[in-house]
């Protein structure tokens, strides 16, 4: 018997448990997240007897004649004035990493009353967090520390409208760990799923034997391949990822399914996994896109090993480069990263008395979940329900089915609710990366440094699915060129299939991986010119009413020289100051369907926004209520919303290509429009049970469109980052100057433009995703993820001068704030020591890791 005082109430527990799974699922304070369940992420701290430590890494033993402290046992002063402090810094995004942060911060405060920024950092050293970049979180600490000493009133409410700095609708919740993710729910007689997973990269599967798994007590099913209804391969574009490999069937990478079971308990279900029998014959995975493009490689699919090839040319390269006076040809390469969202993956499936199934989805896009288990159920649409509860997090690694699929099967064949959460090892094992790409980019300019043409190859590893392969090839080229008037490119991209983990849409798709290549070209070309990063790039920047290297001309709210004009002095004042600039669609584009779709229903006297569009982090709600304010003149305190459910809500397409904002908020706009004209009629109680509908539709030209300046994109927004290190290579500061047309809300703009950089740095310096015939060689806490610690200051400079219509002028900005931060902190290195580092993570840092 253990006893602890548990958030003021003795506890005594009969069992030595782990902490955090005593605490989530006997106690259900849900605050307590489970990032990691390995003491990297700090998403599950707790005050132990007023000491911060990670429950993950603990047990009740451990806690025994303590007192144990979790944010649901926090005064309702403290509640009331973290809430306050966190939602008005900005500090709150995704918010599953929040109620750690704020155990930290109480521990902190409790002994240090008005602590140095220095001291808040150090305090948040075992949190982790991928969204905010730490910088308003650390300035939440300090507001709430400042709150706590000199006494706290709450502030009036203010009437919000577009460019006001409304606090995020969801923010109190989040921070208080009382706003619901999936894990965190919990069914009467519900089950939990554990999955079989391949033994090696590449196998063949001769048997799956599940008899012994079947006979363990507890046990309610174990299903494979043959118990599939409908259509057992997926895929977002290209069906050709199997639920479950069968038995026949080779295993293309180490994350392939092969078997599920759903037991009492998450014990017996793992331990039933163990339990099922395999007999294969393991085979030589193929592991890099030339190994697998090679003429006697194994096809990893029918088709071949080449998923896809994209062309961009326009003008006459190879003249335009035999004339240049300058030209510079380098081969880059790129890792694969991981996206380490803090919120595994997690699923609830639930069987309803009427024969249908409502699924509980973590993704991007509910419609896309509920497009791939009714073809696997083979079941008709109605016969599934995929709503949607808090994401923590997605940076487009929530895009495909992970866990939706394997939960929905279960209970459609046990008939009572599933839950399936991964873990963190097999959500680094099973979900697509950002891709690995090596690169050849040849840049020619004249004698005055005007770019004259460029070349590149650009070869990217897709690994074992195509996921969003196709399109992320395409960014990668069409941006390849980057933001500057270029008339001559011969741009080519393969995508190639291999027995690595899929690669799929990443913050940035496929643009983070060719703008390193270009940036660091054009500092060689400067170099060879006798003129500075930033001077190069002002000469060749584009400008309103001129053409885009893919064609497209700019349009008048095209930015680019506003924001290297920000960077210019601050760039010039330091000699180890590097400089990139990068482009970024808003929007889906080249041709293909891009809707945004919302409703306003009056309901109960409020005004209730729905949209099928997934937050997961960046504010969209508290977006698409600015918008409706603006529109109508309405308060916000009028507007309510509910989550994205495809019974309710319209498909507003995946949170994906920065698209959402413009999107779905120029939907929420003409709905507004419609609402506003009612609202001249009559009163609000008068409109009970109407609903108002808006949609925009993005019409673009398709890829190798005739014409001579094609539409690719609807929008596109502009950034020039510096970042400036010390006589030692350490970073100091990042100048982050971002065209977003008009901010809706500026401090989200500011939390998505830090988050961004501090993922960039990592990209740039620390992260990396090692393989070994195909299998991760990493865990959740050798990722190399900063910390709060290592980020350095940022500065943002927001510039916004679109005055379109269209969802107020903004534009997108959750994807470019990650582009030019890696080629940026490539150019002050080469700027401090003049050696080039053509491979991420660079090389010779003060941040390189020991291999």
């Amino acid at each position: 018997m253990y006893t602890f005082r548990l958030n003021g109430q003795e506890t005594t527990v009969d069992q030595d448990i782990n902490l955090m799974e005593y605490l989530r699922d006997y106690a259900r304070l849900t605050s307590v997240k489970n990032g990691c369940g390995e003491g990297a992420c700090g998403a599950c701290m707790v005050l132990l007897d007023g000491k911060a430590m990670r429950a993950c890494i603990l047990t009740t033993a451990k806690t025994n004649g303590k007192t144990l402290l979790t944010v649901e046992g926090l005064s309702e002063k403290e509640k009331n004035i973290y809430s306050w402090a966190f939602a008005t810094a900005g500090a709150v995004q995704c918010g599953f990493c929040i109620p750690g942060m704020v155990i930290s911060a109480k521990g902190l405060l409790d002994k240090v009353p008005d602590p140095s920024r220095a001291e808040v950092k150090k305090a948040l050293h075992s949190n982790l967090c991928r969204c905010t970049g730490y910088v308003k979180i650390e300035q939440a600490v300090l507001m709430a520390a400042k709150a706590l000493r000199e006494g706290f009133e709450p502030p009036a409410s203010t009437a919000y409208r577009v460019g006001d700095r409304m606090l995020r609708v969801d923010a109190k919740e989040k921070v208080l760990g009382t706003a619901e993710y999936i894990d965190d729910m919990y069914l009467d007689g519900m089950l939990h799923a554990a999955i079989l997973r391949a033994p090696r990269a590449r196998a063949l599967i001769k048997k799956i034997d599940i008899s012994a798994a079947l006979a363990l007590p507890g046990v309610e099913a174990v299903i494979t391949a043959k118990d599939i209804p409908g259509r057992r391969e997926q895929g977002h574009i290209i069906p050709d990822w199997p639920a479950f490999i069968a038995e026949g069937e080779e295993t293309r990478y180490i994350g392939d399914a092969l078997a599920a079971v759903a037991a009492t308990s998450k014990t017996i279900a793992q331990e039933a996994v163990k339990l099922i029998k395999l007999d294969y014959e393991e085979l030589k995975p193929l592991t890099s896109p030339r190994e697998a493009l090679a003429e006697d490689a194994p096809r990893i699919h029918a088709k071949g090993n080449l998923l896809a090839k994209t062309v961009l040319t326009r003008g006459n390269v190879d003249e335009a480069i035999a004339k240049a006076q300058y030209v510079v040809t380098q081969r880059y390469t790129t890792p694969a990263t991981e996206h380490a969202f803090l919120e595994p993956e997690s699923s609830v499936a639930v069987p309803n008395a009427d024969g249908t199934l409502t699924v509980y989805a973590g993704g991007q896009n509910v419609y896309d979940d509920h497009h791939g288990i009714v073809s696997l159920l083979g079941v008709g649409d109605s016969q599934v329900r995929v709503m949607a509860k808090m994401i923590g997090g997605g940076f487009g690694g929530k895009e495909d089915l992970s866990v939706q699929h394997h939960a929905a099967l279960l209970a459609w064949h046990t008939k009572k609710p599933v839950k399936n959460t991964l873990s963190r090892q097999e959500s680094i094992n099973v979900h697509p990366k950002r891709h690995a790409a090596e690169m050849t980019f040849t840049t020619a300019c004249d004698e005055n440094g005007i770019l004259t043409a460029m070349k590149a190859e650009i070869i990217a590893d897709t690994g074992a699915y195509a996921s969003l392969g196709g399109p992320v090839l395409q960014r990668a080229c069409t941006h390849a060129a980057g933001p500057y008037i270029i008339e001559n490119v011969d741009i080519v991209g393969l995508g190639v299939y291999t027995n690595n983990p899929p690669a799929g849409a990443f913050r940035g798709f496929g643009v983070t991986q060719s703008c390193f290549a270009m940036e660091c070209n054009i500092n060689m070309l400067a170099e060879k010119v006798g003129i500075s990063q930033w001077e190069i790039r002002w000469r060749n920047a584009i400008e309103p009413g001129k053409v885009l290297p893919n064609g497209q001309i700019a349009d008048d709210s095209t930015a680019l020289k506003e924001t290297l004009l920000a960077v210019k002095e601050v760039f010039e004042s330091s000699p180890y100051a590097g400089l990139a600039c990068a482009m970024k669609n808003a929007g889906i584009g080249v041709g293909l369907p891009d809707i945004g779709r919302a409703k306003i229903r009056i309901e109960n006297g409020k005004a209730v926004i729905l949209t099928g569009a997934s937050c997961i982090g960046q504010g969209l709600i508290t977006v698409m209520t600015q918008i409706a304010c603006e529109t109508t003149g309405l308060d916000d305190e009028l507007f309510t919303y509910i989550m994205p459910d495809t019974y309710l809500t319209p498909n507003a397409g995946t949170t994906t290509a920065s698209r959402q904002t413009v999107f779905t908020g120029e939907a929420v706009r003409q709905a507004s429009l419609l609402f506003k004209e009612a609202l001249a009629a009559a009163t609000l109680a008068e409109l009970e049970g109407r609903e108002f509908y808006g949609e925009f539709s993005g019409i673009t030209d398709p890829m190798g469109s005739d014409k001579p300046n094609p539409v690719s994109h609807v929008a596109y927004g502009y950034a020039s980052q510096v970042v400036i290190l010390d006589d030692e290579g350490k970073l100091v500061k990042v100048v982050a100057a971002h065209d977003v047309g008009k901010p809706i809300n500026p401090t989200g703009v500011e939390g998505q433009i830090e988050g961004g950089v501090v993922m960039g740095l990592g990209y740039a310096l620390t992260e990396d995703f090692p393989l070994k015939d195909g299998v991760p060689m990493i865990k959740y806490g050798t990722l190399g993820l900063f910390r709060a610690g290592n980020v350095p200051e940022i500065e943002n400079i927001i510039i916004g001068k679109n005055e379109a219509e269209l969802a107020y002028g903004s534009k997108g900005v959750g994807e470019i704030t990650t582009i030019p931060t890696a080629p940026a902190v490539a150019a002050a290195y080469y700027r401090k020591d003049g050696k080039l580092r053509p491979d991420l993570p660079l090389a010779d840092t003060p941040y390189s890791r020991k291999k």
